[in-house]
Protein backbone atom coordinates (compact mmCIF):
# COMPACT_ATOMS: atom_id res chain seq x y z
CA UNK A 1 0.00 0.00 0.00
CA UNK A 2 1.50 3.32 -1.08
CA UNK A 3 1.83 6.17 1.35
CA UNK A 4 1.81 9.89 0.85
CA UNK A 5 5.58 9.92 1.26
CA UNK A 6 5.94 7.29 -1.50
CA UNK A 7 3.70 9.30 -3.83
CA UNK A 8 5.66 12.46 -3.10
CA UNK A 9 8.94 10.70 -3.81
CA UNK A 10 7.68 9.29 -7.11
CA UNK A 11 6.00 12.48 -8.30
CA UNK A 12 7.56 14.33 -11.21
CA UNK A 13 6.10 17.41 -12.86
CA UNK A 14 7.75 16.28 -16.10
CA UNK A 15 4.93 13.76 -16.48
CA UNK A 16 2.50 16.60 -17.11
CA UNK A 17 2.37 19.21 -19.84
CA UNK A 18 2.15 22.65 -18.27
CA UNK A 19 1.30 25.98 -19.92
CA UNK A 20 4.17 28.00 -21.36
CA UNK A 21 3.01 31.12 -19.60
CA UNK A 22 0.20 32.72 -17.62
CA UNK A 23 0.04 36.43 -18.46
CA UNK A 24 -2.34 38.93 -16.93
CA UNK A 25 -4.01 41.13 -19.53
CA UNK A 26 -5.67 44.30 -18.32
CA UNK A 27 -8.48 46.28 -19.92
CA UNK A 28 -7.92 49.80 -18.59
CA UNK A 29 -11.05 51.92 -18.95
CA UNK A 30 -11.33 55.64 -18.36
CA UNK A 31 -13.87 58.35 -19.16
CA UNK A 32 -12.39 61.44 -20.77
CA UNK A 33 -14.09 64.82 -20.63
CA UNK A 34 -13.77 67.69 -23.10
CA UNK A 35 -15.48 71.10 -22.81
CA UNK A 36 -18.43 71.78 -25.09
CA UNK A 37 -18.15 74.68 -27.52
CA UNK A 38 -20.98 76.77 -26.22
CA UNK A 39 -21.41 80.19 -24.64
CA UNK A 40 -23.56 78.76 -21.85
CA UNK A 41 -22.32 76.59 -19.03
CA UNK A 42 -22.91 72.92 -19.72
CA UNK A 43 -21.62 69.49 -18.84
CA UNK A 44 -18.54 68.45 -20.85
CA UNK A 45 -18.58 65.77 -23.50
CA UNK A 46 -17.71 62.48 -21.79
CA UNK A 47 -16.46 59.42 -23.65
CA UNK A 48 -15.55 55.90 -22.53
CA UNK A 49 -12.03 55.09 -23.67
CA UNK A 50 -9.60 52.20 -23.33
CA UNK A 51 -5.81 52.22 -23.07
CA UNK A 52 -3.97 50.26 -25.77
CA UNK A 53 -0.29 49.72 -26.44
CA UNK A 54 1.38 49.28 -29.80
CA UNK A 55 3.52 46.18 -29.75
CA UNK A 56 7.21 46.74 -30.34
CA UNK A 57 8.31 43.22 -31.26
CA UNK A 58 7.19 39.73 -32.23
CA UNK A 59 4.53 38.52 -32.15
CA UNK A 60 2.09 41.00 -33.73
CA UNK A 61 4.73 43.71 -34.09
CA UNK A 62 3.12 47.08 -34.77
CA UNK A 63 -0.39 45.97 -33.81
CA UNK A 64 -2.36 47.45 -30.95
CA UNK A 65 -3.04 45.30 -27.92
CA UNK A 66 -4.18 45.39 -24.33
CA UNK A 67 -1.43 46.04 -21.79
CA UNK A 68 -0.26 43.07 -19.77
CA UNK A 69 2.62 40.75 -19.13
CA UNK A 70 3.71 37.35 -17.89
CA UNK A 71 3.26 36.57 -14.22
CA UNK A 72 6.28 35.75 -12.10
CA UNK A 73 6.61 32.64 -9.96
CA UNK A 74 6.89 34.86 -6.89
CA UNK A 75 3.55 36.64 -7.34
CA UNK A 76 -0.12 35.86 -7.68
CA UNK A 77 -1.97 36.65 -10.89
CA UNK A 78 -3.64 39.59 -9.16
CA UNK A 79 -0.26 40.89 -8.00
CA UNK A 80 0.95 40.58 -11.58
CA UNK A 81 -2.05 42.53 -12.89
CA UNK A 82 -1.56 45.26 -10.28
CA UNK A 83 2.14 45.50 -11.17
CA UNK A 84 1.36 45.85 -14.86
CA UNK A 85 -1.36 48.39 -14.10
CA UNK A 86 1.03 50.51 -12.04
CA UNK A 87 3.65 50.34 -14.78
CA UNK A 88 1.13 51.59 -17.35
CA UNK A 89 -0.63 54.24 -15.24
CA UNK A 90 1.89 55.13 -12.54
CA UNK A 91 -0.69 54.77 -9.77
CA UNK A 92 -1.64 52.16 -7.18
CA UNK A 93 -4.87 51.24 -5.41
CA UNK A 94 -7.02 51.46 -8.54
CA UNK A 95 -10.28 49.53 -8.88
CA UNK A 96 -9.36 46.25 -10.58
CA UNK A 97 -11.39 43.07 -11.04
CA UNK A 98 -10.76 39.63 -12.50
CA UNK A 99 -13.35 38.54 -15.05
CA UNK A 100 -12.20 35.62 -17.22
CA UNK A 101 -9.50 33.25 -18.48
CA UNK A 102 -8.69 32.80 -22.17
CA UNK A 103 -7.27 29.47 -23.29
CA UNK A 104 -8.31 28.86 -26.89
CA UNK A 105 -5.62 26.66 -28.50
CA UNK A 106 -3.39 28.70 -30.81
CA UNK A 107 -4.40 32.06 -29.32
CA UNK A 108 -0.72 32.95 -28.89
CA UNK A 109 2.03 31.89 -31.35
CA UNK A 110 4.55 31.72 -28.50
CA UNK A 111 3.03 28.50 -27.19
CA UNK A 112 0.37 27.27 -24.79
CA UNK A 113 -0.45 30.56 -23.14
CA UNK A 114 -3.43 30.95 -20.83
CA UNK A 115 -4.31 34.57 -20.27
CA UNK A 116 -6.10 35.80 -17.17
CA UNK A 117 -8.01 39.00 -17.83
CA UNK A 118 -8.77 41.88 -15.50
CA UNK A 119 -10.48 45.20 -16.01
CA UNK A 120 -9.42 48.38 -14.26
CA UNK A 121 -11.29 51.67 -13.87
CA UNK A 122 -8.95 54.65 -13.84
CA UNK A 123 -9.81 58.32 -13.49
CA UNK A 124 -8.61 60.30 -16.50
CA UNK A 125 -6.33 62.50 -14.37
CA UNK A 126 -4.04 59.52 -13.76
CA UNK A 127 -3.58 58.89 -17.48
CA UNK A 128 -2.66 62.44 -18.48
CA UNK A 129 1.09 61.75 -18.33
CA UNK A 130 1.06 58.16 -19.62
CA UNK A 131 4.02 57.03 -21.71
CA UNK A 132 5.06 53.90 -23.54
CA UNK A 133 6.98 51.32 -21.52
CA UNK A 134 10.20 49.78 -22.85
CA UNK A 135 8.39 46.88 -24.52
CA UNK A 136 5.87 49.10 -26.34
CA UNK A 137 6.28 51.39 -29.35
CA UNK A 138 3.39 53.63 -28.33
CA UNK A 139 0.56 53.91 -25.83
CA UNK A 140 -2.69 55.70 -26.50
CA UNK A 141 -6.31 56.08 -25.45
CA UNK A 142 -8.95 55.03 -27.97
CA UNK A 143 -12.69 55.37 -27.75
CA UNK A 144 -14.20 51.98 -27.03
CA UNK A 145 -16.15 52.12 -30.30
CA UNK A 146 -12.94 52.73 -32.24
CA UNK A 147 -11.03 50.01 -30.38
CA UNK A 148 -13.80 47.49 -31.03
CA UNK A 149 -13.37 48.11 -34.75
CA UNK A 150 -9.60 47.55 -34.71
CA UNK A 151 -7.65 44.41 -35.56
CA UNK A 152 -6.18 43.88 -32.10
CA UNK A 153 -3.36 41.44 -31.38
CA UNK A 154 -3.99 37.94 -30.01
CA UNK A 155 -7.65 37.51 -28.99
CA UNK A 156 -7.76 40.91 -27.36
CA UNK A 157 -10.86 41.95 -29.31
CA UNK A 158 -12.81 39.21 -27.54
CA UNK A 159 -11.30 40.15 -24.18
CA UNK A 160 -12.22 43.81 -24.69
CA UNK A 161 -15.78 42.89 -25.69
CA UNK A 162 -16.19 40.75 -22.57
CA UNK A 163 -14.75 43.48 -20.33
CA UNK A 164 -17.10 46.06 -21.82
CA UNK A 165 -20.07 43.81 -21.10
CA UNK A 166 -18.84 43.41 -17.53
CA UNK A 167 -18.59 47.12 -16.73
CA UNK A 168 -21.87 47.92 -18.46
CA UNK A 169 -23.61 45.41 -16.22
CA UNK A 170 -21.84 46.62 -13.10
CA UNK A 171 -22.51 50.27 -13.94
CA UNK A 172 -26.23 49.56 -13.54
CA UNK A 173 -26.02 47.32 -10.47
CA UNK A 174 -23.09 48.64 -8.39
CA UNK A 175 -21.46 51.96 -7.53
CA UNK A 176 -18.46 51.72 -9.88
CA UNK A 177 -19.46 55.11 -11.32
CA UNK A 178 -17.57 56.58 -8.36
CA UNK A 179 -14.29 55.58 -10.02
CA UNK A 180 -14.91 58.13 -12.80
CA UNK A 181 -16.21 61.01 -10.68
CA UNK A 182 -14.72 63.53 -8.25
CA UNK A 183 -15.56 62.98 -4.60
CA UNK A 184 -18.32 65.60 -4.81
CA UNK A 185 -20.49 65.61 -7.93
CA UNK A 186 -23.89 66.63 -9.19
CA UNK A 187 -26.68 64.28 -10.21
CA UNK A 188 -26.17 65.46 -13.79
CA UNK A 189 -22.54 64.34 -13.73
CA UNK A 190 -23.48 60.93 -12.33
CA UNK A 191 -26.15 60.46 -14.99
CA UNK A 192 -23.72 61.43 -17.73
CA UNK A 193 -21.05 58.99 -16.53
CA UNK A 194 -23.59 56.14 -16.55
CA UNK A 195 -24.59 57.03 -20.10
CA UNK A 196 -20.94 57.17 -21.20
CA UNK A 197 -20.63 53.50 -20.27
CA UNK A 198 -24.18 52.43 -21.12
CA UNK A 199 -25.34 54.67 -24.02
CA UNK A 200 -28.81 53.13 -24.02
CA UNK A 201 -29.45 54.09 -20.38
CA UNK A 202 -32.36 56.47 -19.97
CA UNK A 203 -34.31 57.20 -16.80
CA UNK A 204 -36.57 60.24 -16.63
CA UNK A 205 -37.09 59.82 -12.89
CA UNK A 206 -33.40 59.32 -12.16
CA UNK A 207 -33.14 61.95 -9.40
CA UNK A 208 -36.11 60.54 -7.50
CA UNK A 209 -35.02 56.93 -7.90
CA UNK A 210 -31.41 57.47 -6.88
CA UNK A 211 -32.25 59.60 -3.85
CA UNK A 212 -35.50 58.23 -2.47
CA UNK A 213 -36.43 54.72 -3.62
CA UNK A 214 -35.95 52.16 -0.87
CA UNK A 215 -33.54 49.91 -2.78
CA UNK A 216 -31.18 52.77 -3.65
CA UNK A 217 -31.66 55.26 -0.82
CA UNK A 218 -28.44 55.81 1.09
CA UNK A 219 -26.07 55.02 -1.78
CA UNK A 220 -25.34 58.72 -2.20
CA UNK A 221 -25.76 61.60 0.21
CA UNK A 222 -25.82 65.38 0.03
CA UNK A 223 -22.51 67.13 0.66
CA UNK A 224 -22.82 69.51 3.60
CA UNK A 225 -20.61 72.34 4.80
CA UNK A 226 -19.14 72.78 8.27
CA UNK A 227 -22.31 74.43 9.51
CA UNK A 228 -24.62 71.86 7.97
CA UNK A 229 -25.46 73.96 4.92
CA UNK A 230 -25.96 72.20 1.59
CA UNK A 231 -23.03 72.67 -0.75
CA UNK A 232 -23.82 73.41 -4.38
CA UNK A 233 -21.95 73.94 -7.64
CA UNK A 234 -22.67 75.95 -10.76
CA UNK A 235 -19.58 74.75 -12.63
CA UNK A 236 -21.65 73.20 -15.39
CA UNK A 237 -24.96 75.05 -15.09
CA UNK A 238 -26.36 78.55 -14.75
CA UNK A 239 -28.26 77.54 -11.63
CA UNK A 240 -26.40 76.01 -8.71
CA UNK A 241 -26.94 72.26 -8.32
CA UNK A 242 -26.68 70.23 -5.14
CA UNK A 243 -23.44 68.27 -4.69
CA UNK A 244 -23.54 64.60 -3.70
CA UNK A 245 -21.03 61.94 -2.76
CA UNK A 246 -21.11 58.16 -2.56
CA UNK A 247 -21.45 56.54 0.83
CA UNK A 248 -20.11 53.12 1.78
CA UNK A 249 -23.58 51.65 1.34
CA UNK A 250 -23.84 48.71 -1.06
CA UNK A 251 -26.96 48.63 -3.26
CA UNK A 252 -29.20 45.65 -2.53
CA UNK A 253 -31.09 45.03 -5.72
CA UNK A 254 -32.79 41.79 -6.70
CA UNK A 255 -34.39 40.57 -9.90
CA UNK A 256 -37.21 39.28 -7.70
CA UNK A 257 -38.03 42.55 -5.94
Amino acid sequence: MSTNSDEAANYSSSKYRTPDGAPADIVIFTITSTPRRTTKKSLPNRKLEVLLIQRKGWPFEGQWALPGGFSKETETLLDSAKRELEEETGVKDIHIEYFNAYSTPGRDPRGWIISHAYFALVHEQYLASRRADDDAADVRLFSVDEAMGMDLAFDHHAILADALQQIQSKMLTTTIARQFLPEAFTIGELYQVIQAVVPSFEERNFIRKITSTQSRKGIIEEVLGRNGERLQSNQYSQRAAQLYRFTDSVPRLSIYS
